[in-house]
């Protein structure tokens, strides 16, 4: 069984779970923060925007809203997000070490204007190494490129 799970700042990636929880036929998770950010709260080039704090400090965990009751039925976890500084928002990383992820096969795909695949690849492997099994941009793909993704 599937499970899409995602975090959105702002809408995008939001719309690119939804459209792969279709695909896919399947169970679709939204991560929120306890506390949602606002407009200010995203401002990057503030350094003292809580998103700019958030990311600077490495061992930062938003506090999640809500938690799924169980985990254990879904074989592959498709994780998605928005790029924040080159890497996951550290939302992902508070969900990640939520669950027991042992023998899950997790896909990360993410939202970005311009960083690349192996960009994100490099960081989920320094975060997680051997968890993520494949990663994916999901900008201005098709929905054949996103079945052929999930093969």
């Amino acid at each position: 069984m599937n499970l899409v799970a995602f975090f959105s700042a702002e809408g995008n990636t939001k719309k690119e779970a939804e459209r792969l929880s279709k695909i896919l036929n399947c169970d679709l998770f939204e991560i929120k923060p306890i506390t949602p950010y606002t407009k200010s709260d995203l401002n990057w080039m503030n350094p003292f925007s809580r998103s700019s704090k958030e990311m600077h400090k490495k061992d930062s965990r938003p506090e999640l809203l809500e938690k799924l009751d169980s985990i254990e039925k879904y074989d592959t976890i498709y994780i998605g997000f928005p790029v924040w500084w080159y890497t996951c928002p550290h939302i992902i990383n508070t969900f990640i070490e939520s669950y027991d992820l042992t023998n899950k096969k997790i896909k990360v795909f993410f939202t970005s204007g311009s960083t690349k695949e192996e960009v994100i690849v490099k960081s989920m492997n320094n975060l997680y190494p051997n968890l993520v099994t494949s990663v994916k941009r999901f900008n201005g793909i098709s929905d054949e490129e996103i079945k052929e993704w999930i093969k």
